[in-house]
């Protein structure tokens, strides 16, 4: 993927947009979970993936409580 930057300013409680051309190449929706992480002097921004909440498998899962828990997982919690 090209690289392309774009300097925006943070507002007066840290927010900054995400320009929706960015969002939409990213097939980033509005409302959509985003995942945050520092590394060294760099603050990466990456559409979230649903995984279980056990253990990080993320392949069929179930949705309980507003958390994801995989098949497996769920077939364990019921014995």
């Amino acid at each position: 993927m090209k690289s392309s930057a774009i300097t925006r300013q943070l507002d007066a409680l840290g927010r900054v947009v995400v320009p929706v051309e960015m969002r939409r190449n990213l097939n980033i929706g509005n409302r959509d979970y985003v995942e945050i992480s520092a590394e060294d002097d760099r603050i990466i921004i990456k559409k979230a993936v649903a995984s279980c909440v056990f253990c990080g498998c993320e392949e069929n899962l179930i949705s309980f409580r507003d958390r994801c828990v995989c098949e497996s997982c769920m077939a364990q919690l019921r014995q």
